[in-house]
């Protein structure tokens, strides 16, 4: 019988440290889009998700004693992992310092951001129309706080609930809420007619 996932975790903070794997393997294909939309371009041939993930669960198999000390849901937990293993990478590869190497992988520009939004998005017109909704958005996501567009992209890409947004960004939830429908009601205006689904 398949355990839930509450159970797995449960299971994991007891002592049965064969939960992370599964744990893991439920949630690859989530951690499999944050990396993929974080990671620097300048990695691309060197770097892929799947490098990231195998090393980010490496990494979690060394610290489940401070999973098993914390009270961060898993989803959470792992995540923070993965980014810290994202960063890790970062620095060997490219050599940049810590400050600047966090920024870039937990930070995606406001133009790789518009180009989510917009990237799906067909009309007769094609591509004029869409760089030109591109360009609207980037306007858009470049005039908020910093924590404004993490706020979507936790939400939008990494389809974090709001509960586990909060938690990523430290905050409560009523604040993560209150700031993900401003966001959204800001890019929603900047879109006029056509909107975000």
């Amino acid at each position: 019988m398949d355990r839930s996932d509450e159970a797995l975790e449960a299971a994991l903070r007891a002592g049965e440290d064969a939960a992370l794997g599964l744990l893991f393997d439920r949630l690859r294909e989530r951690l499999h889009r944050m990396v993929h939309f974080r990671l620097d371009p300048r990695l691309v041939g060197r770097l892929d998700a799947d490098d990231v993930l195998q090393e980010a669960f490496l990494e979690a198999g060394k610290r489940l004693g401070a999973f098993r000390a914390d009270d961060k849901p898993f989803l959470v937990w792992i995540r923070l992992i993965t980014q810290q293993t994202m960063i890790d990478l970062h620095r060997k590869h490219l050599g940049a310092k810590m400050r600047s190497a966090g920024r870039e992988v937990l930070a995606p520009a406001s133009g790789a951001i518009s180009g989510f939004f917009v990237g799906t998005m067909t009309s007769p017109s094609g591509a004029v129309m869409r760089e030109e909704l591109r360009a609207r958005v980037e306007a858009a996501l470049a005039s908020m706080d910093e924590i404004d567009r993490e706020v979507l992209l936790l939400r939008h890409f990494e389809e974090l609930s709001n509960k586990e947004a909060a938690a990523v960004l430290g905050i409560q939830e009523n604040a993560a809420s209150n700031r993900y429908v401003r966001a959204l009601t800001r890019l929603k205006g900047h879109l006029g007619d056509i909107g975000l689904q």
